[in-house]
C-alpha cells in the first residue's frame, strides 16, 4: 500500500500537469498565421498578384508556390488558432486559385498558427472529404472563431474505416481531440 501511494501521486501530477494542457492561442498581432501550399499552375504568370491577395487580410506570412504539374490537391488544413475571418478568406482564395476544397485535415496534425492550401503532405486517412455545402457552412460570416473551429473539427474527423489493399481497415490516423 505504501509503495502504491508515490506512484499514484506521480500519476496524479502527470494528469493535472499544465504541460499536457492545451495552450491558449496567441493573438495574431503577436504570432502571424503562416500560409503554405500551392496554387494552380494556370496562375503562374499572375503569382505575385495571387500571393498578394492571400496576404491582403493581414497578420499573415505567405509561402505559396505554383504547383509544378497538373492540378493542386483539393486539401486544406487550418490550425486551431487561426481566426475565422482569416480562415474564411483563405478558403475563398483557395477555391479561386487552386482546384478547390474537397478535403479537410484534422487540427491535431497541424501547427496552431498554420494553414495549408492544396498541400500534399497529409495522407488520405488523416483527411475527411467534405461537400460543397459543408464548405459553405465554414464560410458563413456570422461564425465566431470558436464556432468556426468547432464546425471545422466536426467536419474534419476522418472515417473510422479506410480502404487498405482492397479491405476496410481501422483508421490509425484518427487523432484524439485535446
Amino acid at each position: 500500500m505504501k509503495q502504491g501511494v508515490p506512484v499514484l501521486v506521480i500519476l496524479g501530477l502527470m494528469v493535472t500537469s499544465p504541460v499536457f494542457a492545451e495552450k491558449k492561442c496567441e493573438p495574431v498581432d503577436k504570432k502571424r498565421i503562416k500560409i503554405e501550399g500551392f496554387i494552380s499552375k494556370s496562375y503562374r504568370k499572375q503569382r505575385k498578384q495571387v500571393f498578394k491577395e492571400f496576404s491582403e487580410i493581414g497578420s499573415t506570412k505567405v509561402a505559396l508556390r505554383v504547383y509544378p504539374m497538373g492540378e493542386t490537391s483539393k486539401v486544406i488544413a487550418i490550425g486551431r488558432c487561426v481566426p475565422a475571418y482569416i480562415a474564411q478568406h483563405i478558403i475563398r482564395k483557395s477555391m479561386e486559385y487552386s482546384t478547390g476544397v474537397e478535403s479537410l485535415v484534422q487540427q491535431q496534425f497541424i501547427h496552431t498558427h498554420w494553414v495549408g492550401v492544396g498541400v500534399t503532405m497529409f495522407d488520405e486517412p488523416s483527411q475527411q472529404i467534405v461537400s460543397a455545402e459543408q464548405v459553405q457552412q465554414l464560410l458563413k460570416q456570422e461564425l465566431s472563431d470558436e464556432e468556426f473551429h468547432v464546425l471545422y473539427r466536426k467536419l474534419s474527423v476522418p472515417n473510422a474505416l479506410v480502404p487498405f489493399f482492397g479491405l476496410k481497415s481501422p483508421n490509425v490516423k484518427i487523432a484524439q481531440p485535446n
